[in-house]
């Protein structure tokens, strides 16, 4: 590897004099104002020094250093602000030389609440204040096995505050020993905060200390002759023991590691990361680095451990079967403390390693028949079509509602035959007569093409209409309006009997009607996608209706202002909440009598 030359033109010495030593984010920037590559540090000085100061292990970033013009950076008051910033910036300019690995989800973690009697629950997203959290997993699996594994060991309460604060007698789960009953006061706080106690520290990787000192509370309640106690200590004991020996590789010690095998296969890398949380192998998961060309499998590795490790906790110990140093360097730009990055080396880290790779080989060889599968279905349907290619963005709508009622029209995006939620839309229909479906898909297609014909939006290639005749008509002539009659479009009319596989798909230049057949991989796609329209047109449509409904009901209710309707949805957890509360739940609420609880009450059944 050779030291980096500076770029013509730019003179980085003269730049990085006065360049602030404050948190941001950089952009680096070619000819043509074309921006290359968005980044953030804590350190805008350090980290950007860092590209023309020393050697570049990375072959995309020296080609990257070599095209700047110039760089522009905009400081940050945190860290935090930059890392929003930085992923605001890659999806709005999509900079060549970033890799992403972020996908739409992010990983799963287990909560528990900061309640009097706290909650155990699956959570991702954004933390909540005075909550704990524990993890990450790589899957929901790993988290719902483990959540069940701490019920049934523990027993901690899992449902929601609306449920546990109304609650009159026990529920299903007290009744199979699953909670101790803290809703109705079957178990006193402290008792319960000893169990909570018991339960962060298995889920802190204590495992061991937990058993030692759960035996330790059987013997001496056994000494006390208190043996119904004894007995659920030991059954404790025996749960967590048969779990602890049933894993899949046992480190035989109580550790943190991640494990992360980088693998470049038929032009595809991939970065699987398995995870061992208190010794115990949670399982592993696969991801493929996307927005710009990776250089080798150590390229990709190195952009996942920056991106990953700037948003998820780091182990104790990290496994990696490519440049530990490389991974090192990058960790300390994320980390003040130095960190155990290693290649594995005994006989259980081997074991690991070869288990994390072998599974990055098979998602790559998925990925590959996936890829393939996808073509061949697209091909198809360019076929039977008679389009001039294969279509690579496909958008379908779908109209939902209930004899009029709450009209939503819903439009999913297909983009390379894989569905784009993240691009999914839904369409409130206002101001056409109830029912009237053909309105409804003149509106919403104006709505959603006005904007592209203005240059705000992206074209599809194909454009599917859940309908016959008639709505296609009325798509073709909002298409024509806004000059777009060139987008080709096809409407999918339900078969007899809605049966799959016996659709018609209806053309608006008024050729005869194809029927593909129930065989037809190209009906298969259109299907899915049709389906998938469907799906999210009447879970909209439903929300929209329930809201309705209720809302109007209790803004109707003299007495129930803007404020006392917060309170209400606050304290009951959503309108379904309010209308399941009896007349003492409801004066439970701030600002609500008991007269005022029996007039809600009797509005809202």
């Amino acid at each position: 590897m050779s030291h980096t030359d500076e770029p013509a033109g730019f003179d980085a010495k003269s730049f990085l004099r006065n360049l602030t030593e404050e948190p941001g984010v950089y952009r680096m920037i070619g000819a043509d104002d074309k921006v290359l590559y968005v980044g953030k540090a804590k350190n805008l000085k350090r980290r950007v020094s860092s590209y023309f100061q020393r050697t570049l292990s990375s072959p995309r970033i020296a080609m990257m250093v070599a095209q700047i013009v110039r760089v522009d950076v905009t400081s940050t008051r945190s860290e935090a602000e930059a890392l929003i910033l930085e992923n605001n910036l890659i999806k709005s300019l999509a900079p060549r030389y970033n890799i992403l690995f972020r996908d739409d989800k992010t990983y799963p973690y287990i909560e528990l609440s900061g309640d009097a009697f706290p909650r155990l629950a699956y959570h991702r997203g954004a933390f909540t204040k005075g909550a704990r959290y524990f993890g990450p997993f790589p899957n929901a699996y790993a988290v719902r096995e483990s959540i069940h594994l701490l019920q049934k060991t523990f027993q901690l309460r899992t449902c929601e505050n609306s449920v546990f604060q109304n609650r009159s007698r026990p529920c299903l789960l007290n009744q199979i020993k699953r909670c101790t009953g803290p809703c109705v006061g079957l178990i006193d706080s402290a008792d319960y905060a000893t169990d909570v106690r018991l339960a962060s520290r298995f889920l802190d990787g204590q495992a061991s200390e937990v058993i030692d000192d759960l035996t330790g509370r059987m013997h001496a309640a056994s000494d006390r002759l208190a043996f119904e106690e004894a007995a659920a200590c030991r059954d404790q004991v025996r749960v967590l023991q048969a779990v602890l020996h049933r894993q899949f590789v046992d480190s035989r010690k109580d550790e943190d590691v991640d494990i992360l095998a980088a693998v470049e296969e038929d032009g595809l890398t991939c970065i699987n990361i398995a995870m061992i949380r208190g010794g115990r192998h949670l399982g592993d998961r696969p991801q493929f680095p996307s927005g710009a060309t990776v250089s080798g499998a150590l390229d990709g590795l190195l952009a996942f451990v920056e991106q990953h490790y700037a948003e998820h906790p780091i182990p104790a110990r990290i496994l990696v079967n490519l440049d530990p140093q490389s991974v090192k360097e990058t960790l300390a730009e994320i980390s003040e403390r130095p960190q155990g990055v290693v290649s594995p080396r005994y006989a259980a880290e081997k074991a690991w390693m070869e288990m994390a790779e072998k599974n990055a080989h098979l998602a790559i060889q998925g990925r590959a028949r996936d890829a393939g599968r996808i073509e061949q279905r697209l091909d198809a349907l360019r076929d039977a079509l008679d389009l001039a290619e294969a279509p690579h963005r496909i958008e379908c709508f779908d109209i939902s509602h209930t004899m009029g009622e709450a009209t939503v029209a819903s439009c999913v995006v297909c983009e390379a035959g894989a569905m784009k939620r993240s691009e999914y839309r839904r369409y409130n229909i206002e101001g056409i007569t109830p029912g009237d479906d053909f309105a409804a898909m003149r509106q919403v297609l104006e709505r959603r093409y006005g904007k592209v014909a203005a240059g705000e939006g992206v074209c599809p290639d194909l454009i599917l209409i859940d309908g016959g005749k008639g709505q296609v008509s009325a798509a073709a002539a909002i298409l024509a309006e806004v000059g777009l009659e060139s987008v080709s479009m096809v409407g999918v009319a339900k078969g007899e009997g809605r049966k799959a596989g016996l659709e018609t798909l209806i053309f608006p230049d008024g050729r005869e009607g194809l029927a593909l057949g129930g065989a037809s991989s190209a009906l298969h796609l259109i299907i899915e996608i049709r389906d998938e329209a469907h799906r999210f047109a009447i879970t909209g449509h439903r929300a929209r209706r329930g809201k309705a409904r209720i809302g109007s009901k209790l803004d109707d209710i003299p007495g129930v202002g803007p404020a006392r309707r917060r309170n209400l949805l606050a304290a009951f957890g959503g309108l379904d909440g309010v209308r399941n509360a009896t007349v003492e739940d409801l004066c439970r609420a701030d600002g609500i009598s008991r007269a005022l609880a029996e007039q809600i009450y009797s509005a809202l059944h």
